[in-house]
């Protein structure tokens, strides 16, 4: 029986710029794609609804792009480990080859994959998902950085990238016989209750619909990016999260895409939006960089202060943010449009999660378990980077100037109220100036715009000046309490050193 290279496909699923799927068509012998459902191996982070109907639809496309490659992709549930032990004996294959996680529980699995089947088959990863794997970036002490300045140009100094694998094969050897394989729809990773029609009409997800989103961007929004970023209420993001986190489109092929773009125009202002956008890459692998150097930071702060930090963790107050009832247009309108679409506009969320876990003092974690299940692009490291950033408690993070005011941010940014009017069709009657804060109007206004505060919108659950002084409060003692913990912690230093002396 011919050998074989199995082809174990996590979050990279596209057949172009696969390292690990390139590594096997040049060893030239039969190749078996493969999927392994096997979320309980990923402890308390297992795909949120919102994801799981991701994977359903991306699965779904993978499986196509491989028939036209006269491929089948194989699915099985379970242990990935037995999975790939049963897979192995089936197909005599004598490599097993994936492209690299790097969530805690990913690198430990990975590990003892690996070493369970060392010196019986090649076993190798790859990366596929990240431009710098994040043991290359570091300062000049080697440690990992923590602040993205230092760490954005560290990567510029690196110089260009290798390119993106070309795609230019148009089939590869079968095996004899497939493996078994489940039908997609065993998995179960579709709604028992169709809440996805909003979702469904905004995304699609494969490769097709990456390449189309990735061409829109590139046609127009990118050159830009830099001015439109900010403002909710137009098309003026590349909306690419969800295909980069799936591994549909990858981030170097982005990366050169983008940059191509830029040597190519000569427009100064299309040129200081490639950067931008560039930079908002780098953002990314920060991320990762900081979860694979601080691996329990997905669920404790990286800054211990926090441990000690005052929340109110007030089940009523997160139930309103959740459903985008807290009073607050500009907060409601992103939250609604986060459980519509499986998404929200990235200068929302930070509007979001400031309002969550500064105005209501409700703990980071909430928030970050909340955005995990309803996001289509919720990625363990960049969700955990954005809510510890908000909340003060991680990496580059400065609290005392990220207490954003949602009013001011919502004028600024949302001055026509367009946003706020496409998710709150409820305030659709108010005027541009009205529609920001409707609690301060009138009787009449309110009776005109046909508002009962309370009935069909709600009232603010917080003021936002109280909340914010509060806030600052609570950051003000455990800043005092760090400093006697410091404090003592010289103490305890210098005595030991005139011990030590002596």
């Amino acid at each position: 029986m011919e050998t074989a290279s199995i082809v174990w496909f996590r979050q990279d699923l596209r057949i172009q710029d696969n390292p690990a799927l390139h590594a096997a068509i040049r060893r030239g012998r039969p190749i078996i794609p493969v999927y392994i459902w096997s979320p309980a191996e990923e402890g308390e982070w297992q795909p949120g609804g919102a994801s799981k109907w991701w994977l359903h639809n991306a699965l779904l496309s993978l499986e196509n792009e491989l028939k036209a490659k006269q491929s089948q992709l194989i699915i099985r549930a379970g242990s990935a480990l037995e999975i790939l032990t049963q897979l192995r004996q089936e197909t005599n294959a004598d490599a097993i080859l994936w492209n690299r996680r790097y969530e805690p529980f990913a690198i430990e699995r990975d590990r003892k994959i690996k070493e369970s089947f060392k010196g019986k088959v090649t076993v190798e990863s790859f990366n596929s998902s990240l431009l710098f794997e994040p043991w290359e970036i570091h300062n000049k002490e080697g440690k990992p950085f923590k602040v993205f300045t230092a760490f954005w140009k560290t990567i510029l100094a690196k110089g260009d990238l290798r390119p993106a694998i070309a795609s230019d094969v148009k089939t590869w050897p079968q095996p004899e016989q497939c493996p078994d394989s489940l039908p997609l729809a065993k998995l179960q990773l579709l709604p028992k209750i169709d809440w996805a029609k909003t979702i469904r009409s905004t995304w699609q997800p494969g490769r097709a619909g990456a390449e189309k989103r990735l061409e829109i961007f590139l046609n127009g929004i990118v050159s830009n990016y830099a001015t439109t970023r900010d403002y909710p209420g137009i098309d003026g993001v590349s909306k690419l999260s969800p295909y980069i986190h799936w591994g549909e489109l990858s981030a170097r092929e982005i990366w050169h895409s983008v940059k191509d773009l830029r040597l190519n125009n000569k427009n100064p202002h299309c040129a200081k939006s490639v950067e931008t956008y560039l930079k908002e890459l780098a953002w990314r692998e920060f991320a990762h960089h900081l979860l694979y150097h601080f691996p329990k930071t997905d669920c404790e702060p990286l800054d211990d202060r926090f441990r000690q930090f005052p929340w109110q963790a007030k089940s009523s107050y997160l139930k309103a943010w959740q459903k985008g009832e807290t009073g607050i247009p500009i907060v409601d309108a992103g939250m609604r449009e986060l459980w519509a679409t499986g998404w929200m506009h990235n200068r929302v969320r930070m509007i979001v999660a400031s309002f969550l876990v500064k105005d209501l003092l409700i703990p980071w974690n909430d928030g970050a378990r909340w955005f995990w299940d309803t996001l289509v692009d919720a990625d363990l490291a960049n969700n955990t980077l954005g809510w510890q950033w908000t909340a003060g408690c991680g990496a580059d993070a400065a609290p005392y100037f990220r207490i954003f005011n949602p009013l001011l941010q919502s004028k600024k940014f949302d001055p026509d109220g367009d946003y706020i009017r496409t998710w709150l069709p409820e305030l659709s009657n108010l005027s541009n100036d009205e529609i920001h804060e409707p609690w301060q109007l009138d009787k009449q206004a309110l009776q005109r715009a046909k508002i009962v505060l309370g009935k069909n919108y709600p009232a603010p659950i917080v003021d936002h000046a109280e909340a914010r002084l509060k806030a600052l409060a609570a950051f003000d003692a455990i800043k005092e309490d760090r400093g006697k913990e410091d404090k003592g912690k010289a103490a305890r230093i210098e005595t030991s050193v005139h011990r030590g002396n002596k």
